[in-house]
């Protein structure tokens, strides 16, 4: 040994001289070698070093080695002098040392330079890798068992360290994310009165409680059950953690052994995987958020987001999935059955292949609430031989096009993330009572004339004052798939055909027209460059003469409508329409003065737009389905002021005068007598209500809209596939008398409904001539305008047929011209209206 420590020497100092030798004596005289070396004394090696070391680089070399073999207890006395020596004689030769002349560079000539290590790697090479390799090596030479044995621990200790870092502690999440990342919390929409319609979610279904709505029942059963020490442990059970070995390996029942605050910790910061890194972490994590929150907090946390099967997370929702109830009203047996749901919740599922399994489940559970003392034993076995009413699994939506309606609009205004984990609390207009009739008359009627080839039906209830929708019927059966039923025919554009005409005669009232104007029902062919010559024709095959615009528009007739286009044109047509709700007309080079008799495919949710304008006094109020939006925890995102205080965004698109007129038009049974008969499904007894209906000439669409002064009920009835219905006959069948039915259930017996007469509009008694007769009514004027046709008999006014005549009119003694000079808002009574045949 003490050769090769020679040899190690002699290279490292580059020279063999005294300072080196007498190192060597010293280090065997420090390794009780005195046998083999003198002793050695200041004067051994002071003289030699001052005599040998001659230049920087051999001092420094001496200097590494002496610093070196520091470490050594025997040298500590001795090392501070020959240190202090070494960097005299260093300092002296720094001193006396010559610098070398510079190389002048040649021209022409290039110097070629040594490579040299960058500094931070000089040092690292001579601090490190020379200076301790060195003295570890020495070392081990000398004790090499206990270098050894250090060298294990060391690494044993670097790689813990090194592992506990990396793989536990680098990424260990922070406790505080239970609370600052939020839940994924599932959204609801409700009906106007609360009913919760649909429960929107990705993955979880989820709503968040406080603990005080959440029964003590409930919440003493999951302690019971799964963390009898959780009021005492901090974080984990040991106890818990044999009790549970114990009884699994006994067979009496599966238990886990982890704390409440395990299964937090596993369930929102962790991953689902079973290793043993995740158990260090979830052992971690769980004494951390032991100490970062109370008990009840941890509760509350773990109640609200405990999986109790499939989709549903948290108590809230799981008292509702199988009891249809709050958790706050839970009964004893029934927290006993929710509560053994999360140690395996497709296991103990009551809905599953062994509900069986779910009873001995909830039984375990009371006998572990006793032995807790939760409750007595008798408490315990009443609960278990209650009987359970669970609620029938099914699919948990009502209203399914309507909610996929708002589902789509929430999307676009909040993005599918909040709609989805946002835990929005949506409340529609929707009122489910009339939903479900809506639906129900839709369905029985469509199945009764299916031997008419028609296979599909849609409804839309609205309040034209507000824009509500009480009721979205998109089609007879939403899951009948195999016919499209989800397909919501509401929201689809179909062509409207006679329907749209009340648009069209509005616009000629305000041209200057009155509803006893007349107009010619006789042969007529436009022609226009680059078009085929169009001759329209009415749906009977006749022509009925000069008619007033009131016949004209009451009994549907098609002649009459494409002239009144023509004059008011249909690019007016197609400026003004969007402003009565109409807007898929977007391409006006499609449409000429067909548009009028339904050749534009349109809305049913326009066209209760357009009809509700009428219905609002000229006012345009767009639908609007949505009262409130809030987020869980109370955050109002939006309100519906217009529902909630009157403050509508309502436009003044026409007169109320001018709306009033074809809402009269409209509720005049007498003036449709022609084309429907006295009889028919639009007539409801004893209310005034406007109604139109519509037919496309290749009937593949049949409508009837009808509303009174704040209901609106839109009808269609069809195929989706766009093919013809054999046969329907508007008044008859087809859509009118879906519309009877649900009218009238909108309508009181008791309160007669009728429209409210706008100040601008009077009435004067005209008689004019009809395609079956003569006929003397009242007529819907406004004021300043002409009276004509007027009734005249000798120059006195007629009485009407009860006798009575119209009080506080005055009228002028000349056959044309009349004008209505005075009124104070009087009017005829319905019953004056009378048919006089010729």
């Amino acid at each position: 040994m003490s050769l090769r420590t020679e040899q190690t020497h002699q290279r490292t100092c580059c020279k063999k001289h005294a300072t080196v030798e007498t190192l060597i004596r010293l280090y065997k005289h420090t390794l009780h070698e005195q046998e083999k070396a003198s002793p050695i004394t200041q004067e051994d090696f002071v003289e030699p070093t001052q005599k040998t070391i001659q230049t920087k680089k051999e001092a420094s070399a001496t200097l590494r080695i002496v610093n070196s073999l520091s470490v050594l207890p025997s040298f500590s006395e001795l090392y501070a002098k020959f240190r202090d020596t070494l960097l005299r004689s260093l300092k002296k030769i720094s001193k006396t040392s010559k610098k070398k002349p510079k190389k002048t560079k040649e021209v022409g000539t290039k110097i070629k330079k040594k490579p040299t290590l960058p500094k931070p790697l000089r040092w690292f090479t001579k601090t490190v890798v020379y200076d301790y390799f060195v003295s570890f090596f020495i070392l081990g030479r000398s004790f090499p068992i206990q270098a050894v044995t250090g060298l294990l621990i060391a690494g044993i200790l670097f790689t813990s360290i090194n592992y506990l870092y990396t793989d536990i502690f680098q990424d260990l999440p922070d406790p505080k994310d239970l609370v600052e990342q939020p839940l994924p919390v599932s959204s609801k929409i409700l009906d106007r009165n609360g009913n919760i319609l649909y429960r929107m979610y990705e993955d979880e279904n989820r709503t968040i409680v406080p603990l005080e709505e959440i029964p003590i029942t409930l919440i003493q059963a999951t302690i019971a059950i799964e963390d009898q020490d959780f009021y005492n442990h901090y974080g984990f059970s040991i106890r818990g953690i044999i009790r549970a070995f114990v009884s699994n390996q006994q067979s009496k029942s599966v238990q886990g052994g982890s704390t409440l605050t395990q299964q937090l910790v596993k369930n929102r910061l962790l991953s689902p995987e079973r290793t043993f890194q995740r158990k260090i972490k979830e052992l971690i994590l769980a004494v951390l958020v032991e100490n970062t929150y109370s008990k009840n907090e941890i509760l509350e946390m773990y109640l609200n987001q405990a999986p109790y099967g499939g989709s549903t997370y948290g108590v809230e929702e799981a008292a509702q999935t199988f009891f249809g109830k709050k958790a706050k009203f839970l009964t004893l047996s029934e927290s006993a059955l929710l509560a053994g749901l999360p140690a395996s919740p497709t296991v103990y599922s009551p809905y599953g292949s062994h509900p069986e399994l779910a009873k001995a489940r909830q039984v375990e559970v009371l006998r572990r609430m006793a032995e807790e003392g939760f409750i007595t034993w008798d408490q315990a076995e009443l609960a278990s031989a209650e009987e359970i009413v669970l609620t029938p699994r099914g699919i948990e939506i009502e209203a399914p096009h309507f909610v996929m309606y708002i589902r789509s609009l929430l999307a676009d205004r909040y993005g599918e993330e909040l709609v989805n984990n946002g835990g929005l609390i949506v409340t529609t207009t929707l009122d489910l009572p009339t939903q479900k009739t809506a639906q129900d008359i839709v369905t029985t009627e469509v199945d009764s004339i299916r031997r008419l080839r028609v296979s599909n039906g849609a409804a839309l209830v609205t309040n034209p004052q507000t824009g509500e929708i009480l009721a979205m019927v998109g089609s007879t059966n939403y899951f009948d798939f195999e016919h499209d039923g989800q397909v919501n025919v509401t929201v689809r554009p179909r062509q409207p055909g006679s329907s749209i005409k009340p648009l069209t005669y509005a616009l000629a009232l305000e041209k200057g027209n009155t509803p006893s104007t007349y107009i010619d029902d006789a042969p007529i062919t436009y022609t226009a460059a680059g078009s085929p010559p169009y001759s329209p024709k009415n749906y009977d095959g006749k022509y009925h003469g000069k008619v007033t615009l009131r016949e004209a528009l009451a009994s549907s007739y098609n002649i009459p409508a494409v002239k009144l286009l023509a004059e008011v044109g249909v690019a007016t047509l197609l400026e003004r329409a969007p402003e009565f709700g109409i807007t898929t007309w977007d391409d006006p080079s499609r449409f000429g003065l067909s548009l009028t008799l339904g050749g534009g495919e349109v809305l049913l949710t326009e066209m209760a737009e357009l009809y509700g304008t009428l219905s609002n006094q000229g006012k345009h109020t767009s639908l609007n389905p949505i009262i409130e939006v809030k987020t869980y925890d109370g955050t109002i995102l939006y309100e519906n002021l217009c529902i909630k205080n009157g403050t509508c965004q309502s436009q003044q698109v026409i007169s109320p005068a001018i709306a009033y007129q074809i809402t009269d038009i409209l509720k005049d049974n007498q003036a449709r007598t022609p084309a429907f008969g006295p009889q028919s499904t639009l007539t409801i007894p004893n209310q005034e209500v406007a109604v139109k209906t519509g037919t496309t000439n290749n009937l593949r669409d049949n409508w009837t809209i009808g509303y009174t002064t704040n209901r609106l009920v839109a009808v269609w009835v069809g195929n989706n596939d766009n093919t013809s219905m054999s046969y329907v006959a508007s008044g008859i069948t087809g859509a009118s008398p879906i519309w009877n039915k649900i009218i009238r259930t909108q309508l009181s017996d008791e309160n007669p409904h009728t429209f409210t007469v706008p100040e601008s509009i009077m009435f004067a008694e005209v008689c004019t001539r009809t395609s079956i007769g003569a006929r003397r009514y009242r007529e819907a004027f406004i004021v300043g305008t002409p009276v004509t046709p007027k009734c005249q008999e000798n120059g006195q006014l007629i009485p009407a047929v009860n006798g009575t005549t119209v009080p506080n009119l005055i009228f002028s003694t000349q056959q044309e011209g009349t004008t209505i000079e005075k009124s104070r808002g009087a009017r005829l009574p319905t019953q004056s209206t009378q048919l006089l045949r010729e």
